[in-house]
């Protein structure tokens, strides 16, 4: 016996040395995720006023796609498309679906194909992502990461006051609540973090690291909650203040509107979030983006303190990191406020990949190749070395960063499924590098301010009126999804030259010299939706209030 084990314990302890060995040399991925940031809020993609000497380092010091789009500009389905790598489409979640996503699904998200893989995970931040049965209450997020500290739906800029898991933090803010996580997160020889869900003391030096970084900023509505402090940050307090902030380009105050940028019977402006009203007047805009620049600034700051970090533990140079935003956000141009459409304002997001291991020619580049949000999957598990699901529709898009590629895509094509009470439109758009067309539909939803006044008259909390999801509206989201598929017509269309007119002021549609493009656009848009809904169905389970009331006495809206 003594013999047999002589034999094999050097093969073991090879074995092992080997594993350890592979392990270390598969690179870390780090990827950063922000919230409602338009693809302009950064020095680098040419924002002059707001300070982010981090973010634009990182940049440049990797690759930058200047044409990136999200493929539903709204935070849930947003996320969920990150996630899983797929189009809303397919994977069928979204504020008004009814819907989470189900533990099918869920296995074959990039941060389980890394677990899977042999990487320790974390999750830091905000989730908005319901995942499995029960949705937020089902645990399943939580349980499927090494490292877990973060809070589900909207942080706001005090995270403690709604999420006991931050109550222990040092700071009070957001970003900086966060940057304590990541910093426990790296540091090896931290003992366990208390707060955050931890399945081991300690992170394995053994074992390669996938962490994902979730913000709740500069989204609008945690941007609205803050409130100078004294225990803030002088970032949050007086940064910017002193300057003179122009407003957005093409702003148009509601007072001055003449023709609304949409048709009424189309985009019910009237019932907006009354959280985006800020857009209304020049002062309220200007102010509401001082805050935005600030989070900005703050959000760098963590990037900087991140990449000192990786350097001080000696593991930067087997570091990737990926930076995008779920969305961007109107801020009054031509009289907008809000997400939930097909415009660049909403849809365009910066998508940086630094990747310390290029070689330094290869570092440093703009690129405008057509690439999307769903990719962000699959990117960084090839990065990885590790397999892409089948179910995954985004493309690997490591050979475009690496040079040996110059596009994975002729078109990219968006959606919107948000159509509520707010007044939103259902539409989708197809782009190439020249053109987008648009096409909406029908817009037959209950307006929100009918809805208030019954909740009123009634003594009904506003919330549980405007936000509440039935059994019901499972079927009308779902017939949002096959009505286009099934031979549903526009009722108005759009077609634009991004070329000449970027900012999309004017519609070309009816132009006859134009027909050509349109009909070719149309016709793209047949092919891309259906790619985008897949032949399946989508995998989720039932979430409404119907199935929550059912199975808890609690309630989760957001």
């Amino acid at each position: 016996m003594k013999k047999i084990l002589r034999f094999i314990l050097p093969i073991i302890l090879y074995s092992f040395s080997i594993f350890t060995i592979q392990a270390q040399d598969r690179p870390n991925i780090i990827f950063i995720l922000t919230d409602d940031q338009p693809y302009g809020y950064m020095g680098v993609t040419g924002n002059t006023i707001v300070k982010t000497p981090n973010l634009d380092k990182l940049t440049n010091e990797g690759v930058l796609f200047t044409n990136a789009h999200i493929t539903s500009a709204i935070c849930t389905p947003s996320r969920v498309s990150i996630l899983l790598g797929q189009y809303e489409r397919k994977h069928g979640v979204n504020f008004n679906s009814g819907t989470s996503v189900s533990k099918e699904a869920w296995e074959q998200a990039y941060p389980i194909q890394f677990k899977k893989a042999g990487y320790y995970t974390g999750w830091i931040g905000k989730n908005h992502a319901p995942v499995g049965k029960g949705g937020y209450q089902s645990g399943l997020m939580e349980k499927s990461f090494d490292f877990w500290y973060a809070g589900h739906g909207h942080l706001t800029f005090y995270p403690k006051k709604h999420h006991p898991i931050f109550k222990n933090a040092e700071f009070d803010t957001q970003v900086e609540i966060i940057d304590e996580g990541v910093t426990k997160f790296l540091d090896i020889n931290e003992q366990k973090f208390e707060g955050a869900v931890q399945f081991l003391e300690k992170r394995p030096r053994d074992k390669p690291f996938m962490l994902s970084i979730n913000f709740n900023l500069p989204h609008s509505a945690s941007t609205r909650t803050m409130q100078q402090k004294e225990s803030d940050d002088d970032i949050y307090k007086s940064l910017y203040r002193d300057l003179d902030i122009p407003l957005p380009d093409n702003y148009i105050a509601k007072a001055d509107i003449k023709t609304p940028k949409l048709p009424a019977s189309i985009h019910r402006v009237e019932e907006r979030q009354v959280g985006y009203s800020f857009v209304d007047t020049p002062e309220e805009t200007k102010e509401r983006y001082i805050r935005q620049m600030q989070a900005m600034t703050g959000i760098d700051r963590l990037v900087g303190n991140l990449r000192k970090n990786l350097k001080a533990l000696n593991i930067d140079k087997n570091t990737i990191i990926v930076f995008t935003s779920d969305h961007g956000l109107y801020m009054g141009q031509q009289g907008l406020g809000g997400k939930a459409l097909c415009y660049e304002i909403t849809t365009h997001v910066p998508f940086v990949v630094y990747n310390p291991k290029l070689k330094k020619k290869k570092r440093g580049v703009k690129n405008d190749a057509l690439v999307q949000s769903i990719d962000v999957a699959p990117t960084i598990l090839s990065l990885a070395g590790i397999p892409i699901p089948e179910a995954m529709q985004g493309k690997d898009v490591s050979k475009i960063i690496s040079g040996e590629k110059i596009a994975v895509r002729d078109y990219v094509y968006t959606e919107n499924l948000w159509s509520t009470q707010f007044g939103n439109p259902r539409c989708e758009a197809v782009q190439n590098k020249e053109w987008k067309y648009i096409r909406y539909y029908k817009n037959n939803t209950f307006p929100a301010s009918k809805k208030i006044k019954t909740a009123k008259d009634l003594g009904i909390k506003e919330k549980n009126m405007l936000y509440a999801v039935h059994d019901s509206d499972i079927a009308i989201y779902r017939d949002y999804i096959e009505s286009p598929l099934q031979g549903e017509e526009p009722v108005y269309e759009e077609l634009y030259n991004l070329k000449n007119d970027p900012s999309e002021l004017h519609n070309v549609i009816s132009k006859k010299e134009h027909n050509a493009i349109l009909e070719q656009l149309r016709k793209e848009w047949k092919n891309q939706i259906t790619i985008a809904r897949g032949t399946e169905n989508p995998k989720v389970y039932r979430y409404t209030i119907d199935s929550q009331l059912e199975t808890s006495d609690k309630v989760q809206l957001e």
